[in-house]
């Protein structure tokens, strides 16, 4: 084994919104090193073949790998739905957790779920990666999706609470408030951002839908997957970032995210 509990953990995305699972793991594991890395000279990844972004995602695995992280943390949800199972397999004793995976289980535990709510960009959407997780599990659950692709742009610029973000909100929510749902998936790393306006839209005469943030699930499971290691650091809290293109841009947007200055990000050019 070459890496140990002071051994950072690794993290990626297609771009800046991972930064959203990077900033729940600071949170949940303040003495943990985390090595971030964002593909932002390929960015998106949607609209791209699975092939192509499985090919994308193994070079990640191969630089986090290079780094010796103890564990990787799959941030992005095209990754998650197209290329979980080459990552585990590249990456031998290390685990790797993925956003899916943790949002599914957030989303039906506990109480009895009849009927789950998604969003997403068009490819998770499509893909119906969500739905497949879910029904893996328990297949008489109703899945209900929507794909929001303009909360992506909206994320970056900054307008999460303005009037143009809530018009579009409510028009892409307008499908869950004629619906039974109980919880509903935020299955796009840039959607945690909406968190605290998406409830205002959809919560109204006596409801109370569950808004699951796959990054803290997945937060939430690399702390009990490390504790069930015995694998937690004491004594890091480092943050690292790695982008493969525009670091000047990425470092301003990640400021805007996480909430606090980044000190550098350095550029890593894959094959």
């Amino acid at each position: 084994m070459q890496h140990s509990n002071t051994s950072p953990i690794g993290i990626f995305d297609s771009g800046i919104g991972g930064l959203t699972v990077a900033k729940s793991v600071i949170k949940a594991l303040p003495n943990e090193d985390i090595i971030y890395f964002g593909d932002t000279a390929r960015v998106p990844y949607g609209i791209k073949s699975e092939e192509t972004v499985r090919s994308y995602a193994l070079q990640i695995t191969d630089f986090l790998m290079r780094h010796k992280v103890k564990m990787i943390l799959i941030a992005c949800n095209t990754v998650s739905a197209s290329a979980k199972e080459e990552i585990i397999e590249a990456a031998g004793d290390v685990p790797v957790l993925d956003v899916i995976s943790a949002g599914t289980k957030a989303a039906i535990d506990g109480p009895k779920r009849r009927h789950v709510g998604v969003i997403g960009t068009l490819g998770t959407i499509n893909s119906k990666a969500y739905v497949k997780s879910v029904h893996a599990i328990d297949p008489t659950i109703k899945v209900t999706q929507k794909a929001c692709p303009l909360l992506v742009p909206l994320a970056e610029e900054g307008w999460i609470d303005n009037e143009v973000a809530r018009l579009t909100l409510r028009q892409y929510l307008d499908v869950f408030r004629i619906t039974d749902i109980e919880s509903l998936i935020l299955g796009c790393t840039h959607y945690p951002l909406f968190k605290q306006v998406i409830p205002k839209i959809l919560n109204g005469e006596g409801r109370n839908i569950q808004i699951i943030d796959s990054a803290d699930s997945i937060a939430a499971s690399a702390k009990e997957k490390l504790e069930a290691l015995d694998m937690l650091n004491a004594e890091g809290g480092g943050f690292e970032c790695y982008v493969s293109d525009r670091p000047q841009r990425f470092q301003e947007l990640a400021e805007r995210f996480l909430g606090h200055p980044v000190k550098g990000v350095h550029i890593e050019q894959l094959p």
